[in-house]
């Protein structure tokens, strides 16, 4: 009894030794637990298996709200909580933040699954609870902002006000819940993929992107264009406000920028160059995704702008573009990147890695072309639950084969 004891302890110790092990993990187990509930919603009714479940909320808007507060925050705080104080220069975020932040986001997840079957009231303290959760990480992250003395903080200034506009996303969503006052479930919804993780991915992107690009590949000149940047953040800005106040047939204005740029960033972070380094690749696919989503955000406002009477012009396909291929490809990248960095692995993408990682992309084509077939001849429904499986065969194994990493010591012996 006194070893298990002892071996538990251990394990406990390896596990919270780093921000990036418990916060991962719990976004391991969030990228099959959430596509796993879905996938038994959509088998009721797309799949005709059994009656549609009944939920205490709609299951649309339980989904959205999973993966844009209770899934990707897992990773994004796990990446930042340990490269913010490399970044800035400052102190190591300590365990008595980010624990009880990991806390407060798991428990409040369980119980949002918990109160999607029972009862709305256990709904509103899961969110909570992961509001919670949210502040401490947020609290733990601006402090190292303030605090440090680095000159440059603009990547960091983006991140942060991002992370707070997530929050008030998330409480949107809990008012939502107290009131059924359908404009703060829109603010949540879009205010979570426009204000908060677009301007957030977007803003590691071009900070870490051509950084490691520059350090792996020859004679490529390191880019990053601040003036670019800057100009992307308000055309993404700008996109999400027309969508608040339903002018979307004016998308193309900011979409038209948006897209330019982002081709240009993504080929003169040599993204043709980066397939001989595998581990490198993947960050640039997931970038690529940007212009891919935006480009069909086009398509489909200037249909509306030409006299579609709706938005059934690739239904939501520019959506999941944007947070499947995107947002998903950008977060499996840099989470498999920052494990084996510091866990004192080989920074390289083995063959298992690589295959999930083109696994997951099918994944996001799946999806997509499931919307695009929605209003066509072809009944396309199917694709959802392809869509689904293909999601949980990447995550489930990633998961396995990088969640007992972070369970056990690094490989090098050093601490972290």
């Amino acid at each position: 009894m006194e070893n298990q004891i002892k071996s538990t302890h251990s394990t406990w110790r390896t596990f919270t030794a780093a921000p990036h092990r418990v916060m991962f993990l719990g976004g391991a187990f969030q990228g099959v637990a959430t596509i796993l509930w879905w996938f038994i919603d959509l088998m009721g009714r797309f799949g005709g298996f059994y009656q549609p479940v009944i939920w205490t909320i709609s299951s649309v808007w339980a989904h959205a709200y999973l993966m844009i507060y209770g899934f990707f925050p897992f990773f994004i705080f796990g990446f930042l909580l340990t490269t913010y104080p490399r970044w800035m220069m400052g102190e190591e975020i300590d365990a008595r933040f980010y624990v009880p932040a990991f806390l407060g986001l798991a428990g409040g997840v369980i119980l949002f699954y918990i109160g999607l079957m029972t009862t709305k009231f256990l709904l509103m303290i899961g969110v909570f609870m992961m509001m919670s959760g949210w502040g401490v990480a947020l609290v733990a992250l601006l402090n190292v902002f303030f605090t440090s003395r680095h000159s440059d903080k603009r990547h960091q200034a983006v991140t942060s006000a991002a992370l707070m506009m997530g929050w008030l996303g998330s409480g949107a969503f809990l008012l939502w819940l107290l009131t059924e006052n359908p404009l703060l479930l829109k603010i949540s919804w879009i205010g979570g993929i426009w204000f908060f993780l677009l301007p957030l991915l977007v803003a590691v992107s071009h900070l870490m992107i051509p950084f490691f690009s520059s350090a792996v590949m020859e004679n490529l000149t390191f880019v990053r264009r601040y003036p670019i940047f800057w100009i992307i953040l308000a055309c993404i800005i700008t996109h999400g406000v027309l969508e608040l106040f339903d002018a979307y047939r004016f998308r193309f204005i900011p979409d038209l920028l948006l897209l330019n740029f982002s081709l240009y960033l993504s080929f003169q972070w040599g993204f043709f160059k980066s397939f001989k380094n595998r581990l490198l690749a993947v960050l640039h696919i997931g970038f690529a995704w940007l212009s891919a989503a935006i480009f069909l955000y086009l398509i489909q406002s200037l249909a509306l702008l030409a006299g579609d009477g709706g938005i059934s012009i690739l239904s939501l396909a520019p959506l999941h573009a944007l947070t499947i291929g995107f947002f998903g490809s950008m977060v499996l990248g840099m989470a498999s990147r920052v494990t084996l960095g510091h866990s004192g692995r080989p920074l390289v993408a083995d063959k298992i890695t690589w295959s999930l990682f083109l696994l997951f992309q099918t994944s996001a084509l799946s999806r997509i072309f499931a919307d695009i077939f929605i209003n066509t001849g072809f009944n396309g429904t199917h694709l959802y639950l392809v869509a689904a499986i293909l999601w949980l065969a990447t995550y489930l194994p990633w998961g396995i084969k990088y969640g007992m990493i972070y369970l056990r010591p690094r490989a090098d012996g050093r601490p972290g």
